[in-house]
């Protein structure tokens, strides 16, 4: 049985919050927390939700056994998965040069190629590629080619995954767990509806057949930051993509910070980077800040100086209404998220019935099955809490890790 969901809110943001503490402010070793046996069950909910159990596995000096024993199986199922996922890279970039087609393995690959991360240290769901968009069907047959299958399409990418094995369900990461692919021809996010895209900062000028880094740090930075503003914007970031930040920001000279300037003036690049200066001190320049807070919208500089991790991420327990309507530009863009919300485009409905099809963590929830307009009632009613977030609480709930 369920604790009180208030016991769950407030457990899960005052775990979030001290875990990003003693990860993200460079002071391991600061006094185990007075934790309840539910906090620290909710502890473990919030560290597989931010994808920082490997990393804490590291860092945290915690003594608790049965905390320690969950860091320690958590880290080992992702040097494990590690091997799988590089094993599948180097397939991959053998047949790509083989095909002649030029791809970039983006944001956690790439982090691993330059050493930012040791094996085991960063969780990869799946693997991303950048690939053009006239190289897109031939680079879907290769991928058919070695066992993959198409599984679904939205408008931000491809989704391939193993002709064979199923999702594993449970809390964390696990070996076995299938490698998804997710195609890509554009790099681009919807903040909330208008789309930014900075594709032509990613892709390299001199591509080559196989798999290449991207063509430059400032290249990668652009692409971490605009992937955690899609995330805050959706309430869905995790202390892992800060960590990922702060990580590159170290080894970022300040010219290396002008590619953020090299299109359209990059106003959703402040968000995240206050976050991180938030947790990660002295990661982010000052004249970075300095420059991106002249520029951005007023409404979203006025909340980003605000929010907490907790905030933007899936920590925070309940639904929203409007997520992410505080990155609208303009009084008519927040119009079109409040009808796109009442009445939803078709896209959206398809986009949710590939939801309920492929997320484990939306299984047999009685709440997707609800119609659109009963959905509204509910929200209008009484809080509703996350299904992503109810299912890892769930999973914590029934492990035996706080004992």
């Amino acid at each position: 049985m369920l604790p009180p969901l208030k016991l769950v809110k407030h457990g899960l943001r005052r775990t979030t919050e001290t875990l990003a503490a003693e990860l993200a402010l460079a002071q391991p070793g600061t006094a185990m927390p007075d934790w309840t046996d539910l906090e620290w069950r909710l502890a473990s909910a919030a560290a597989v939700a931010h994808g920082v159990s490997p990393l804490l596995c590291r860092f945290s000096t915690w003594q608790r056994p049965s905390w320690r024993r969950f860091l320690v199986d958590q880290r080992q199922h992702v040097i494990q998965r590690h091997e799988r996922i590089a094993t599948l890279l180097r397939r991959i970039d053998a047949e790509a040069r083989d095909a002649g087609l030029p791809m970039i393995a983006l944001k956690g690959a790439a982090l691993h190629a330059l050493g930012l991360y040791a094996p085991g240290d960063r969780p990869m769901a799946d693997v991303d590629l950048l690939v053009d968009e006239a190289d897109a069907d031939a680079t879907a047959g290769m991928l058919v080619a070695i066992g993959y299958e198409e599984s679904f399409a939205q408008w931000k990418h491809r989704v391939f995954k193993p002709s064979a094995g199923d999702a594993v369900a449970g809390l964390g990461e696990h070996r076995d767990t299938p490698i998804n692919i997710e195609l890509h021809t554009r790099i681009h996010e919807r903040l909330p509806l208008d789309t930014v895209d900075i594709t032509s900062s990613v892709r390299p000028h001199d591509a080559r057949p196989g798999i290449q880094p991207y063509p430059s740090p400032g290249a990668l930075m652009g692409h971490l930051l605009l992937h955690a503003a899609g995330n805050m914007c959706g309430r869905s970031l995790r202390l892992l993509h800060l960590n990922d930040i702060a990580l590159l920001a170290t080894r970022m000279r300040p010219d290396d910070w002008e590619v953020l300037w090299s299109g359209e003036r990059p106003w959703w690049a402040l968000p995240p980077l206050e976050l991180v200066a938030r947790y990660y001190r002295d990661a982010v320049p000052r004249t970075v800040l300095k420059r991106l807070r002249r520029d951005g919208p007023l409404v979203l500089r006025m909340v980003a100086r605000r929010q907490t991790l907790t905030h933007v991420s899936c920590s925070n327990l309940w639904l929203h209404a409007l997520p992410g309507v505080e990155w609208s530009r303009s009084i008519n863009e927040a119009a079109r998220c409040l009808k796109n919300r009442l009445r939803p485009t078709e896209e959206s409905v398809k986009e949710r019935a590939d939801m309920i099809r492929t997320q484990v963590w939306l299984q047999d929830q009685s709440w997707v099955s609800l119609g659109h307009r009963r959905r509204l009632l509910a929200w209008l009613t009484r809080p509703i809490p996350r299904m992503d977030t109810m299912y890892v609480v769930r999973k914590a709930l029934d492990a035996v890790v706080a004992g």
